[in-house]
């Protein structure tokens, strides 16, 4: 696909990977929608870009609903979707005095699979109604699961079970919607410097970036963005999952 001149929608665009992956898209010419559950955060990142925003909280149907809905009627049928939106607060299956995590459990999975799932829905039925571009494609819809996926550290059972979802979703949901041109792969990202990593102490860090082969680094949200254009450009990329990770794999914890 050439990104120049496509809509582009990017959930959990206001910050982090999803605001790298809008800014990456825009300065490849594609002209930015941002979903974000900070709706002030998404107008200025849109502000920033000279694009749209809408506030969402993916996790809630009807809101996706309309935040689709808003998009084609403000942009148009979005070509390129990005699912960035998610939380990962961690907890322990049976913590302290025998507490149990379950109400987090299912706020984990409501945000980061059933949003996603969400978006995807309601973006692939927009594609749908297009005519295709060339080589037959209408769309590519990129999920972002996590490194988590294959080795979660204690505490993210909940996490690691969304990310499992949203890799497990990309063959069937590519299946399914091939016979209309449309992609769809995952993204699993290892440890990135987000603004979720400025709050760790020092040596916190220290000791994360030690458990990284090469580059012994903390991953740059700009990479993960580039990974998002390469899919979007490369149209035989397809119903699968990339991990990029600096070969990295989490410890118990």
């Amino acid at each position: 696909m050439n990104i120049d001149g496509q809509i582009a929608l990017i959930t959990g665009g206001a910050s982090g990977l999803g605001a790298a992956t809008a800014r990456y898209l825009a300065g490849k010419g594609a002209h930015i929608m941002v979903l974000d559950y900070d709706s002030q955060g998404a107008k200025a990142m849109a502000d920033e870009l000279g694009g749209h925003a809408v506030g969402c909280d993916v996790s809630d149907e009807d809101a996706v609903a309309r935040a689709i809905d808003e998009t084609v009627s403000i942009c148009g049928v979005p070509r390129i979707v990005v699912n960035c939106a998610g939380i990962a607060t961690g907890a322990r299956i049976v913590g302290r005095e025998g507490k149990l995590s379950t109400g987090q459990f299912r706020k984990t999975i409501e945000v980061n699979l059933i949003g996603s799932y969400h978006v995807m829905s309601y973006a692939a039925r927009a594609m749908m109604q297009t005519d295709p571009l060339e080589g037959s494609e209408r769309g590519v819809i990129i999920n972002t699961s996590s490194a988590a996926f294959e080795d979660g550290q204690l505490g993210q059972a909940a996490y690691s079970a969304s990310k499992g979802g949203i890799a497990s979703l990309s063959l069937p949901a590519a299946r399914e919607l091939a016979r209309y041109g449309i992609r769809v792969m995952a993204i699993a990202p290892g440890l990135f410097h987000t603004p979720l990593m400025d709050g760790l102490p020092d040596e916190t860090v220290t000791k994360i970036i030690d458990n990284i082969p090469f580059p012994d680094r903390l991953g740059q949200p700009e990479e993960f963005a580039q990974l998002v254009v390469s899919i979007a450009e490369n149209a035989y990329l397809n119903g699968t999952l990339i991990r990029l990770d600096g070969a990295v794999r989490l410890p118990p914890k």
